[in-house]
């Protein structure tokens, strides 16, 4: 006679869990020092950071980009990348609770847009940039290099893992507060919002919502060929978002999607109004 099918499923079920091997929490990992944050490096990170540290190890492993690895040979160390993926998920929490509380009236649609901006790469570089943590990251020579061109991912990496070295060192509350306190006011001052790269802003704000890249098109142009003017617009999924106009593709471009950011962030605190526009940019150069 043949099992029912319900049964069927409910053997997989019970055959799975009996084989699967689920790890049982344990105490929190203790990392050795690896011995570069020193007593006077130790005091200016803390003064920066705003906190004293409890268990250093935490905060050199936070510190240490794989690139380290290759130029450091006294001790067995790892990179910071676990740390990362620990602080990333504690980020968000935190701030989707701050949004949650904070803006009563948006839907999860809106809510989503605004965690995009304050988490995006960008701004928790900017971030590590006001906390000068560039001072105290061990590199190897030539990402250090990449780092003094500008290489924002470094930075943010660092900063996620400084979350989660602070979470294991002083426990949530204490993560909350400094995320609350320290990163929030950051993230949501007029100064993030200056960069002038509004393609770049777009593109990775409509990538996280797992929309398609804003496409360009031009839509006119006028004047004479020494003082033309260009007229381009922006979609996103087929859906018009945004007009620009300005004396080169490229500007109008920019336009474009600095009128984009205007319409998907309208209303909300975060909208980029302060910014200097690349028209204005152009006009004071």
């Amino acid at each position: 006679m043949k099992k029912p099918v319900i049964e069927i499923i409910q053997q997989i079920y019970d055959n799975f869990f009996r084989l699967t091997t689920f790890k049982k929490s344990k105490k929190k990992p203790d990392f050795p020092k690896i011995g570069f944050l020193v007593k006077q490096k130790r005091t200016e990170f803390e003064r920066s950071m705003g906190f004293k540290m409890g268990n250093i190890g935490y905060y050199e492993q936070a510190l240490t980009h794989r690139s380290y690895l290759q130029v450091y040979t006294e001790k067995p160390v790892i990179s910071n990348e676990r740390l990362e993926f620990l602080g990333d998920s504690i980020l968000g929490m935190i701030v989707a609770e701050y949004l949650f509380d904070n803006y009563e009236q948006n839907q999860e649609g809106e809510l989503t847009k605004m965690r995009s901006w304050l988490v995006n790469r960008k701004s928790l570089a900017f971030c590590a940039k006001e906390l000068h943590l560039e001072q105290f990251l061990m590199l190897s020579f030539s990402a250090d290099q990449s780092l003094q061109k500008g290489n924002e991912t470094i930075l943010a990496d660092a900063m996620e893992s400084l979350l989660a070295a602070i979470y294991l060192d002083k426990g949530m509350d204490i993560t909350r507060n400094f995320i609350l306190e320290r990163l929030i006011p950051l993230l949501t001052n007029e100064m993030v919002m200056k960069d002038t790269n509004f393609k770049s802003i777009l593109l990775e704000l409509v990538q996280s919502e797992g929309k398609e890249s804003p496409k360009y098109s031009l839509i006119d142009s006028t004047g004479p060929d020494h003082e033309k003017q260009f007229q381009v617009a922006v979609t996103v999924n087929g859906k018009q978002l945004g007009t620009g106009i300005g004396k080169s593709k490229k500007q109008a471009e920019q336009e474009a999607a600095h009128s984009a950011l205007e319409l998907l962030l309208e209303h909300h605190r975060i909208i980029i109004t302060n910014t200097i526009s690349p028209t204005e940019q152009a006009n004071q150069s």
